[in-house]
Protein backbone atom coordinates (compact mmCIF):
# COMPACT_ATOMS: atom_id res chain seq x y z
CA UNK A 1 0.00 0.00 0.00
CA UNK A 2 1.17 3.36 -0.76
CA UNK A 3 0.66 6.62 0.83
CA UNK A 4 0.77 9.78 -0.51
CA UNK A 5 0.89 11.73 3.10
CA UNK A 6 2.77 11.12 6.02
CA UNK A 7 2.66 7.56 7.10
CA UNK A 8 2.66 8.32 10.94
CA UNK A 9 -1.32 8.47 10.08
CA UNK A 10 -1.21 5.08 10.90
CA UNK A 11 -1.55 3.42 14.62
CA UNK A 12 0.29 -0.10 14.88
CA UNK A 13 -1.23 -1.80 17.86
CA UNK A 14 1.23 -5.28 18.05
CA UNK A 15 -1.38 -8.59 19.56
CA UNK A 16 -1.63 -12.22 18.61
CA UNK A 17 -4.24 -13.30 16.30
CA UNK A 18 -6.91 -14.32 18.77
CA UNK A 19 -6.81 -11.02 19.98
CA UNK A 20 -7.02 -9.43 16.37
CA UNK A 21 -9.91 -11.74 15.37
CA UNK A 22 -12.04 -10.33 18.68
CA UNK A 23 -11.39 -7.00 17.48
CA UNK A 24 -12.14 -7.29 13.79
CA UNK A 25 -15.08 -8.65 14.43
CA UNK A 26 -16.73 -5.87 15.55
CA UNK A 27 -13.99 -3.12 14.21
CA UNK A 28 -16.56 -0.73 13.04
CA UNK A 29 -18.52 -0.07 16.16
CA UNK A 30 -15.03 0.12 17.73
CA UNK A 31 -14.12 2.77 15.08
CA UNK A 32 -16.72 4.43 16.00
CA UNK A 33 -16.30 4.27 19.76
CA UNK A 34 -12.89 5.59 19.38
CA UNK A 35 -13.60 8.27 17.54
CA UNK A 36 -16.26 9.22 20.18
CA UNK A 37 -13.03 8.71 22.87
CA UNK A 38 -10.89 11.12 20.90
CA UNK A 39 -13.88 13.65 20.63
CA UNK A 40 -14.39 14.04 24.30
CA UNK A 41 -10.57 14.95 24.84
CA UNK A 42 -11.37 17.51 22.02
CA UNK A 43 -9.24 15.94 19.85
CA UNK A 44 -9.05 17.07 15.92
CA UNK A 45 -8.44 13.18 15.32
CA UNK A 46 -10.52 10.69 13.78
CA UNK A 47 -10.20 6.84 13.05
CA UNK A 48 -10.77 6.14 9.36
CA UNK A 49 -10.61 2.39 9.53
CA UNK A 50 -8.73 -0.39 10.65
CA UNK A 51 -6.86 -3.19 8.58
CA UNK A 52 -5.17 -6.33 9.84
CA UNK A 53 -1.26 -7.66 9.24
CA UNK A 54 -0.29 -10.47 10.10
CA UNK A 55 0.84 -9.69 13.90
CA UNK A 56 -0.81 -6.71 14.25
CA UNK A 57 -3.90 -3.95 13.62
CA UNK A 58 -3.28 -1.00 11.87
CA UNK A 59 -5.55 2.19 13.00
CA UNK A 60 -5.91 4.66 9.65
CA UNK A 61 -6.41 8.50 10.78
CA UNK A 62 -7.24 11.30 9.55
CA UNK A 63 -4.17 13.27 10.60
CA UNK A 64 -1.04 12.64 12.45
CA UNK A 65 -1.41 12.42 16.12
CA UNK A 66 -0.20 13.97 19.19
CA UNK A 67 1.03 11.33 22.39
CA UNK A 68 -2.40 12.31 24.36
CA UNK A 69 -4.62 10.55 20.81
CA UNK A 70 -1.97 7.78 20.57
CA UNK A 71 -2.54 7.13 24.36
CA UNK A 72 -6.67 7.40 24.23
CA UNK A 73 -6.50 4.89 21.43
CA UNK A 74 -4.29 2.41 23.34
CA UNK A 75 -6.54 2.51 26.29
CA UNK A 76 -9.69 1.89 24.20
CA UNK A 77 -8.40 -1.27 23.24
CA UNK A 78 -7.23 -2.51 25.74
CA UNK A 79 -11.00 -2.09 27.68
CA UNK A 80 -12.52 -3.77 24.84
CA UNK A 81 -14.08 -6.69 25.77
CA UNK A 82 -12.82 -9.86 25.35
CA UNK A 83 -9.25 -9.03 24.53
CA UNK A 84 -6.19 -10.47 26.38
CA UNK A 85 -4.44 -7.19 27.80
CA UNK A 86 -1.43 -9.55 28.00
CA UNK A 87 -1.14 -10.12 24.28
CA UNK A 88 -0.97 -6.80 23.14
CA UNK A 89 2.04 -4.71 23.01
CA UNK A 90 2.56 -0.90 23.20
CA UNK A 91 1.17 1.05 20.43
CA UNK A 92 3.35 2.97 18.61
CA UNK A 93 3.25 5.42 15.38
CA UNK A 94 4.39 4.03 11.59
CA UNK A 95 8.05 4.97 10.94
CA UNK A 96 9.74 4.76 7.99
CA UNK A 97 11.19 1.35 6.75
CA UNK A 98 14.63 0.89 6.05
CA UNK A 99 15.87 -2.80 5.64
CA UNK A 100 19.04 -4.23 6.53
CA UNK A 101 21.12 -6.28 4.96
CA UNK A 102 23.47 -8.04 7.83
CA UNK A 103 26.32 -9.30 6.37
CA UNK A 104 29.81 -10.72 8.21
CA UNK A 105 28.20 -12.42 10.69
CA UNK A 106 29.35 -15.89 10.94
CA UNK A 107 26.84 -19.02 11.94
CA UNK A 108 28.78 -20.16 14.96
CA UNK A 109 30.44 -18.25 17.80
CA UNK A 110 34.20 -17.51 17.14
CA UNK A 111 36.09 -20.50 18.62
CA UNK A 112 33.20 -22.55 19.73
CA UNK A 113 29.99 -24.97 18.14
CA UNK A 114 27.68 -22.11 19.79
CA UNK A 115 25.04 -21.16 17.38
CA UNK A 116 24.48 -17.60 16.96
CA UNK A 117 20.13 -16.72 18.06
CA UNK A 118 18.32 -13.75 17.27
CA UNK A 119 18.61 -12.79 20.86
CA UNK A 120 22.62 -12.67 20.84
CA UNK A 121 21.86 -10.63 17.73
CA UNK A 122 19.69 -8.45 18.74
CA UNK A 123 21.70 -7.29 22.39
CA UNK A 124 24.73 -6.75 19.62
CA UNK A 125 22.44 -3.87 18.00
CA UNK A 126 21.51 -2.64 20.94
CA UNK A 127 24.60 -2.06 22.13
CA UNK A 128 25.93 -0.64 19.27
CA UNK A 129 25.22 2.83 19.19
CA UNK A 130 25.25 3.30 15.08
CA UNK A 131 21.34 1.14 16.09
CA UNK A 132 20.27 3.90 18.71
CA UNK A 133 17.26 4.86 17.01
CA UNK A 134 16.62 1.07 15.66
CA UNK A 135 14.33 -1.17 16.14
CA UNK A 136 13.92 -4.91 14.31
CA UNK A 137 10.34 -5.60 12.79
CA UNK A 138 11.27 -9.44 13.03
CA UNK A 139 13.31 -11.67 14.30
CA UNK A 140 16.70 -11.87 12.15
Amino acid sequence: MITKSLSQKQIIVPMGKDNITKFMTSSSIYVANLNRSLKNIKSNVMANYVWVEPIDITIVTNKVEMLLDLQVIENYIKNVENINLEDIEASRLLQSKSYLKTIGIPYLMENTNVFIIPDFIELIIKLNYIFNNLSLISKP
